[in-house]
């Protein structure tokens, strides 16, 4: 399996294999790791592959994706992972063993949990692997890796639960200044680990992210100071939840001759984005639902064809935070593989996003393929969020953060007759208590572990949106 770049092709620089793109993040062009080809998966193999664990089914679904990495060592590597141990948060209901068990609202409407992790959000599902193949890959090159990410709230936290402590491996992490949960917040800040660097910008999840992307691509920097990522730019995100995707299908059916809709609460589009892969792969999921927030831009461009990401003065604050974001990393990813895999065109359509502008591919002919890649979207608003929480509690007795109130209220709207519907869970209610005491008049339930974390003492830098002040506070920190 060897890896392009969206932005350029084989015919311009040679394909790299996995451990090669694992801790960089972008290419050198600016564009993201996608492979040659996606593997396609055999009516054999998936039924080989049904009744699998969590573990097991990830090492066959990975092992399609990585053949540089010893089997026997990605084996142990997957099995350290995906253990009750590590996905017990203690959620009443919930079996650690399952990892990821789908709760069934009513016949043919269900959550895919994929809360049960350290973080409590679905961001563990990838991180906690990623964590152990840096180290993994570190150790054998005797190497050192400096991680710069950005968070709209939940990447951050599981990012630095997945590496604190890990040899080899210091984690700066950006965020926008006082717009995530106070959970959130203090879930990061008050890590005292001395690997854990957290930088509070003064603005949007946006300009985080374009600072590191800007920190990036400026390559003599990046090789200098050995920075690598971890945002769902990394293609190790990506496919370590495309392993849930295979799982929760095999969950919701009961023959691999059935199809499944999958609805999924999108902000940088990395979560759809893997579904994207999967199905691509051959799993038989009939339609992608992608849900957005009141940063609709993604929902924008599946219904006019129109990609215009907001500036962050337009970019709204709203009680799904994670979501709050105008301008998605991973849809670049998608877009290639819309266009035909044309890099060219990529570069074209980038360079305007990068300047600040936008596209229309409305009058393309591949916008007329776009329905035999099965997407269909909506939006949520605050009001939504609030009568989905407290008609899910009521009807099922069942307590959804606001991003799955999201992806649960279009969801709804989308439910097609004898198919069913799986919502993607993203984080457990307790991370957005503010909400939940508005729409449901109480607090949410939190692990044991959680309680008073917003009392600790915090440690966070907070600055200007400035890339310049990032890269000194990373050379501060790291030395020359």
């Amino acid at each position: 399996m060897r890896y392009i770049s969206t932005r350029d092709d084989s015919r311009n620089s040679a394909p790299k294999n996995f451990t090669e793109i694992l801790l960089g993040g972008l290419a050198p062009d600016g564009g993201l790791y996608l492979p040659e080809s996606y593997p396609r998966i055999t009516r054999a193999e998936l039924d080989q592959w049904r009744g699998l664990s969590y573990a097991d089914l990830a090492f066959a679904v990975l092992s399609k994706f990585i053949d540089d990495i010893p089997a026997d060592d990605l084996k142990g590597l997957v099995d350290k992972t995906y253990t009750a141990e590590v996905y017990c948060n203690g959620r009443a209901g919930s079996k650690a063993s399952d990892i990821t068990p789908v709760r069934w609202l009513e016949p043919g409407l269900g959550l895919l949990e994929l809360s049960n992790g350290p973080t409590l959000a679905f961001k563990d599902m990838a991180m906690q692997l990623l964590g152990n193949l840096f180290e993994y890959v570190l150790a054998k090159r005797g190497e050192e890796i400096n991680i710069l990410g950005a968070t709209s709230g939940d990447t951050g936290s599981a990012a630095e639960y997945a590496m604190r402590g890990k040899h080899g491996v210091r984690v700066f992490m950006l965020s926008p200044h006082e717009k995530m949960s106070a959970f959130q917040r203090a879930q990061m800040y008050s890590l005292q680990d001395d690997n854990i660097y957290n930088i509070a910008v003064r603005g949007m999840f946006d300009d985080a992210q374009d600072i590191v992307k800007a920190v990036s691509n400026d390559h003599a920097f990046k090789e200098k100071y050995k920075i690598g990522a971890v945002n769902s730019i990394n293609w190790a995100r990506v496919v370590a939840q495309v392993v849930y995707y295979f799982k929760g299908y095999f969950s919701a059916t009961q023959s691999n001759a059935e199809q499944v809709d999958f609805a999924v609460p999108s902000g940088n589009f990395g979560n759809i984005c893997a579904g994207h892969i999967a199905r691509m792969m051959g799993l038989p999921i009939a339609r992608l639902v992608m849900a957005t927030n009141e940063n609709d831009v993604l929902d924008e461009f599946f219904h006019t064809g129109v990609y215009r990401p907001r500036s962050t003065a337009e970019t709204q604050a709203t009680s799904s935070p994670s979501m709050d974001i105008s301008k998605a990393s991973n849809f670049e990813r998608f877009v290639f593989d819309l266009v035909g895999r044309d890099p060219a065109v990529i570069r074209r359509l980038w360079t305007k996003i990068d300047s600040g502008g936008s596209f229309d591919l409305s009058s393309m002919p591949c916008f007329a393929n776009l329905p035999q890649f099965g997407f269909v979207s909506g939006k949520s608003t605050h009001a939504d969020r609030l009568r989905t929480i407290s008609q899910t509690f009521e009807k099922y007795g069942v307590m959804v953060d606001t991003h799955t109130a999201d992806g649960l209220k279009v969801a709804v709207e989308q439910l097609v007759p004898d198919r069913s519907m799986v919502v993607l869970e993203t984080a457990l209610p307790a991370k957005f208590e503010e909400t939940i005491i508005e729409a449901l008049g109480r607090r949410p339930e939190r692990p044991a572990s959680f309680q008073g974390i917003e009392n600790l003492p915090q440690r966070v830098e907070v600055m200007d949106v400035s890339v310049d002040a990032v890269k000194r506070y990373i050379v501060q920190h790291v030395g020359a």
